[in-house]
């Protein structure tokens, strides 16, 4: 059963070759031949995620047991790669009229899309560290070519930030190898504990991004394309959360108990940092990208509190902020692609100008914000709870965070969606087929982890209760 796993690497991979090398005959071919990649893997991963949420196993994981499978797929890492399958197929949706070089560029895209799922389902160092530096290299370029005016800056600057967390995360990963057993973690002697943990914190922490190291995130958004800021938000930045969770916890559980206030601290940072900066912000891609600093403080909040219920907050979270973000990314995209600008104060009344885009707006900054019954709500409040039992009034903080989450999102759809109709706008096309393709289908998924949290939760839970008996019940 371990075996067919590599289908899910192989066939972007594949798919990445055949699109770059139709793109270079026949340009405009090239957007066809993603999407059918895309729309295979998507059929592959439901394949192999469906028996995992079916409460069945995919797939071998033995955390400390001696496998040899380099590939597994459990209740950890099955959401995730669910949700970088369907975020593949709305990326090359949002690029489908990509002019520049398309064929390079939805072959960068699926490698990309390879590489991520890689992560998610290694079940050996070497090819996780391996998946994880491979993320960077399509990144770059899709940031450094595709992007906006001062996208060189920006592609450097998240290649050294993840780049220098990374070889830092190396160390620790080779004195982790040191320690018994084998797979992702291993046995380690609690006087080492502190040393490996803090290493590899280093470079899940760039990648999450936990607070001070977050600054390469809204550069990188800004300048990035329409798609790389939908994988980047989506996927890119749960690498980091699920490494915290899959490897860091149960390789150094005593150091990981140690540092749990200071990671609390950091993630309600993260949390009110964020929500302040988006509320700052004049350029709405910047202010959700600030709104993702925030989310992910959510995650950082429920490792620091490491109960069973906390890591499944954690991972609904994730999955939650993965398609709210990517669709707020992708109208952010399609309104610059038709005003060439993002300059809140510029838009007026788009509710009335473009109903799609602006029903799908409004739509998607409640989502954000938290509101009940779609996706962002159930794992935050968990974390929410969850933290009030180990921190107490602390909380409060996070409760604040919460208000201004409202607050930035709210005041979005006041400037954006409603007021007078601008009349520089009033010609402007609405949402084409590729992009209703895209919003109805992260649409549909906000809504049903809104209202079927359990989907996710139940799925994990068995991996997070294995990963919480590793940890010593900490």
């Amino acid at each position: 059963m371990t075996q067919p796993l590599w289908l899910l690497v192989l066939l972007p991979v594949v798919g990445a070759l055949a699109t770059w090398a139709v793109g270079r005959q026949r340009p405009e071919a090239a957007r066809v031949a993603a999407l059918t990649t895309a729309l295979a893997e998507a059929v592959v991963v439901v394949l192999f995620v469906a028996p995992v949420f079916g409460g069945g196993a995919a797939g071998e994981w033995s955390v400390l047991g001696s496998s040899s499978a380099s590939l597994a797929l459990d209740g950890l890492s099955a959401p995730l790669v669910a949700l970088t399958g369907l975020l593949g197929v709305v990326a090359v949706l949002a690029s489908w009229n990509v002019r520049l070089r398309p064929g390079s560029h939805f072959a960068l895209l699926l490698l990309l899309q390879a590489a991520v799922t890689a992560v998610f389902i290694a079940a050996d160092m070497v090819l996780f560290y391996a998946a994880w530096e491979a993320v960077l290299i399509p990144m770059y370029f899709l940031i450094g070519i595709w992007g906006h005016a001062d996208r060189r800056h920006a592609a450097t600057k998240f290649f050294l930030f993840t780049f220098v967390g990374s070889a830092l995360m190396l160390v620790g990963l080779l004195l982790a190898a040191q320690g018994e057993g084998s797979g992702l973690v291993r046995v380690i002697a609690p006087g080492a504990q502190a040393a490996i943990f803090w290493l590899l914190l280093a470079g899940f922490a760039v990648k999450v991004p936990i607070w001070p190291l977050h600054t390469w995130l809204p550069d990188a958004h800004v300048e990035a394309p329409t798609a790389g800021s939908i994988m980047l938000a989506g996927v890119l930045l749960k690498m980091g959360g699920y490494g915290l969770i899959r490897m860091a916890l149960p390789m150094a559980p005593v150091a990981a108990k140690a540092a749990a206030p200071v990671l609390a601290v950091l993630g309600v940072i993260g949390i009110v940092y964020g929500a302040l900066m988006a509320l700052a912000q004049t350029d709405l891609k910047r202010l959700v990208a600030y709104s993702s600093v925030s989310h992910m403080g959510f995650v950082v909040l429920a490792v620091a509190v490491g109960t069973p219920a906390a890591l499944n907050a954690a991972v609904l979270v994730m999955v939650a902020h993965g398609v709210t973000a990517a669709l707020l990314f992708l109208l952010v995209g399609a309104l610059y692609d038709r005003t060439h600008t993002r300059d809140i104060a510029r838009f007026s009344g788009m509710l009335r100008t473009l109903p799609v885009w602006g029903s799908a707006f409004v739509f998607g900054c409640l989502a954000s914000l938290g509101l009940p019954g779609l996706a962002g709500f159930p794992g935050e409040l968990l974390t929410l709870l969850e933290g009030f039992g180990a921190y107490g009034w602390w909380m409060a903080f996070v409760a604040l965070g919460v208000v201004l989450a409202g607050v930035y999102n709210l005041r979005a759809v006041r400037d954006v969606a409603h007021g007078p109709s601008s009349a520089e706008w009033e010609a402007l096309p609405d949402l084409r087929t590729n992009e209703n393709v895209a919003v109805a289908a992260l649409v549909v998924s906000i809504v049903v982890l809104g209202v079927w949290p359990a989907l996710v939760a139940a799925a994990s839970a068995p991996a997070i209760d294995a990963v919480f008996s590793l940890t010593g019940g900490r």
